[in-house]
């Protein structure tokens, strides 16, 4: 099993620790993984994007040509990566900022409206961990308990933000 994973968006969405999160998962579940930031050098504000490569066994290289999953935050990275996620692969759109519809049918796309939800759970900023819940849930990789215990562990010196996080991470898996 290999799955590759490309999260992108601008800077200041959290596209960098989503990854992490992903990454950190992985490595709980005792899987191989890498995880690949890129960003410019204007950090918020600016493209920011991850790649974040999942298997069983040793990863050769973190480069990803063709996603099995691309996450979209924002317009922009949609139109850059669309056309290279595999067919049969999944497109998570942030529909919150990306009114647009995916014109592919090919793949699985799923319309998420993170910011609202993230807003439902208390924390705007939790949109990215929405998105986290939807994938977690569609990628079925990984251990839901354990992803739960990834964003405590995370947010160890900040408790008074996991309570929005694990009801953001709620939210987005039980779409």
């Amino acid at each position: 099993m290999e799955e590759k994973i490309i999260i992108a968006g601008f800077g200041g969405q959290g596209v960098l620790s989503l990854g992490q999160f992903i990454a950190y998962s992985a490595i709980e579940e005792e899987k191989e993984v890498t995880w690949l930031p890129s960003y410019g050098p204007e950090m918020r504000g600016g493209t920011s994007n991850c790649s974040v490569v999942v298997s069983d066994v040793e990863v050769a290289s973190p480069i990803i040509s063709f996603p099995d999953f691309l996450i979209a935050m924002n317009k922009p990275s949609l139109y850059k990566f669309q056309d290279r996620v595999k067919p049969g692969g999944c497109i998570i759109v942030n529909s919150s900022l990306i009114p647009d519809k995916v014109e592919r049918s090919d793949v699985k796309v799923l319309y998420i409206d993170a910011v609202t939800m993230a807003i439902e759970a208390g924390n705007a900023k939790t949109a990215n961990i929405v998105i986290l819940g939807v994938y977690i849930k569609h990628s079925g990789l990984f251990d839901k308990v354990k992803v739960l215990q990834v964003i405590e562990k995370k947010f160890a010196n900040k408790p008074k933000v996991i309570p929005a996080n694990i009801k953001a991470f709620e939210l987005g898996y039980n779409i």
